[in-house]
């Protein structure tokens, strides 16, 4: 089956919660194995913690990126035994969602996949201890109105997730001034994140020189599909070691999802699947595309709605 104008999306950390995957869990055969098999490769039990908490240590960072990793993996193996032979225009996924559709497009092993999500959970709560920060959610504000917070503040953008949304990053004093400084210039509204640290931002610097050690040592492919790049908001090359580079960079650079999408746009993508706990991405992407189909799984119920479109054509 082609979807040629079908984009596979991942979402990324803070979408957990007790209880994602466990319906596809104990229903296919193909996303049970994903959990078992992480197990093993990363020495706890990665299914019961996912399944039932405690939440506590689900918001881990080293525990959350595996767990939201296989997570959205398991919906995606259960949507293809669902819908088999799909192929897909592209796959992007926001912060560590990115690694799961590199994965995805077979850029590197689910073993590796788990053990470098795990390594580069602890290196961003060890970034966070050495540099405490966090994160505002700013809506309603201009480009050129960001930058001025941005300015007087010492914050920096984290995410651009859509034309009315975008987070800052920085130190907690630096937050709550922008949080001041943007409704002061019109934002209609100012949210501190409930988040360990200043996530994409200098902050982070760490924890990416700690991730460009460990991923010497891991194996990346050229990609299978393109995979739209955080960082800049088109693909990923063929070279592996342009990926890795990129990669590392992720972790202190702007998401850039709304040019990734706009690239998806530009090449006649009408369809979104996002797989995985929670629906995020489809809401921003809705918000950009409108008149996008925007379809995801995350349990029996959401599968077998987007089974049923995606057979349909």
């Amino acid at each position: 089956m082609t979807l040629s104008s079908s984009a596979l999306l991942f979402a990324g950390q803070g979408a957990q919660f007790v209880g994602m995957a466990a319906d596809l869990a104990a229903a296919f055969p193909v996303c049970s194995a994903l959990f078992d098999r992480a197990s093993q490769v990363l020495g706890w039990n990665l299914g019961a913690l996912c399944f039932k908490g405690p939440e506590a240590d689900l918001t881990r960072s080293d525990r959350c990126q595996p767990a939201v990793f296989v997570a959205g993996l398991a919906a995606f193996r259960a949507l293809e035994a669902r819908a088999p032979g799909l192929n897909w225009a592209a796959a992007a996924g926001l912060s560590l969602g990115e690694w799961a559709a590199l994965h995805a497009a077979g850029v590197l092993s689910f073993d590796d996949t788990l053990r470098v999500l795990e390594a580069r959970g602890r290196f961003m709560q060890q970034a966070c201890e050495e540099r405490p920060g966090g994160m505002l959610c700013v809506i309603g504000l201009s480009g050129e109105k960001l930058v001025e917070v941005c300015g007087r503040t010492g914050v920096e953008a984290a995410n651009y997730n859509s034309g009315e949304q975008t987070v800052l990053s920085g130190e907690r004093d630096r937050i709550a001034d922008a949080g001041r400084v943007a409704l002061e210039l019109g934002a209609k509204r100012a949210i501190t994140l409930n988040v360990a640290g200043a996530y994409h931002s200098s902050l982070m610097s760490s924890a990416a020189a700690r991730l460009e050690e460990y991923l010497g040592g891991v194996a990346f492919q050229a990609p299978k599909i393109p995979v739209l790049s955080n960082v800049t908001g088109v693909p990923h090359g063929d070279d592996p070691a342009g990926i890795r580079r990129l990669m590392v960079r992720q972790v202190t650079s702007s998401v850039r999802w709304v040019e990734c999408v706009g690239w998806l746009r530009g090449r006649g993508v009408t369809r979104y699947v996002e797989c995985g706990p929670g629906r995020v991405l489809s809401g921003l992407v809705k918000r950009m595309d409108p008149e996008s189909a925007v379809l995801n799984v995350q349990d029996i119920a959401s599968l077998d709605k987007t089974a049923a479109a995606v057979s349909a054509g």
